[in-house]
């Protein structure tokens, strides 16, 4: 009797410390307090690459000199089948391979590889000759078409797009309602492709706070992020989450039944 008490008692032990084991995968960012994030420092700030779509926006004074290069789309089509003019939305430009967009009046401008704020301001050097010395054009740009894409084991996979052309590994994986209890904390995958369209891959680690000094800690437009199952929904994909579920729970009981007749004799 003292034997199978010894027995399903270690059994117990190992179960529970296996447990505790793995529920020290889960957290994120273990390290924090003992770090430092100097490396951080500094603001994100996206770079226009080949394919991206902007909107771009130049305002004046005087109403009629910005509209030669407020492009909108106007011309619809009526009930009777004839066009007609209405306020329309601004025009969206299309950044080809080599970065160029084709900007009204100015023609062919190469945008590619700069952020948005040097993008406005070279936008503005370039129609400045077309316009009144006593104008200040305002010009506008927006990346329209920047989203990251969330797969894997997370809750609610998707591409997500980002009006503010900012987001974080963590915003995202948050957008796609975080991690499941299966996914991989410490080998999330994340595939990059550059302005050549080279790809590369990286693996983060969700468990390390060095990731907040890591390039890759906030996303670039088209980033795509897999989160990798761990071994045990692996094994859960084999034989069924819900047979897992009830082996277990048979297993405990037997065991807790065992311990209790032995411990009655």
């Amino acid at each position: 009797m003292r034997k199978n008490l010894f027995f399903i008692v270690f059994a117990v032990l190992c179960m529970t410390l296996g447990s505790c084991g793995s529920s020290k995968q889960i957290a994120y960012f273990q390290n924090a307090d003992s770090l430092s994030y100097a490396a951080s420092k500094g603001l994100f700030d996206a770079k226009i690459m080949p394919k991206d779509l902007l909107t771009i926006t130049v305002s004046t004074t005087d109403p009629k000199a910005a509209t030669p290069f407020n492009l909108s789309v106007t011309n619809t089509l009526n009930a009777t089948g004839y066009l007609s003019t209405g306020a329309g939305s601004l025009q969206t430009y299309l950044v080809d391979n080599d970065g160029f967009i084709n900007f009204p009046v100015v023609g062919q401008l190469k945008v590619g590889g700069m952020t948005k704020r040097q993008c406005e301001n070279y936008i503005r050097d370039k129609i400045l000759p077309y316009m009144s010395k006593t104008e200040n054009p305002i010009v506008t740009v927006k990346m329209a078409s920047f989203k990251v894409t969330v797969a894997g084991e997370v809750k609610a996979p998707g591409v997500f797009n980002v009006d503010q052309e900012k987001i974080s590994v963590i915003e995202a994986l948050a957008r796609a309602g975080d991690l499941t209890i299966y996914g991989k904390r410490g080998n999330v995958l994340l595939i990059r492709e550059d302005a050549t369209g080279e790809k590369s891959v990286h693996r983060l680690n969700l468990n390390d706070a060095n990731l907040i000094n890591s390039p890759y800690y906030y996303l670039q437009q088209n980033d795509y992020l897999y989160v990798e199952p761990n071994s045990v929904q692996a094994k859960n994909s084999a034989i069924g989450s819900s047979t897992t579920i009830w082996i277990s729970v048979v297993s405990i009981l037997t065991s807790v039944a065992s311990l209790v007749v032995n411990v009655l004799k």
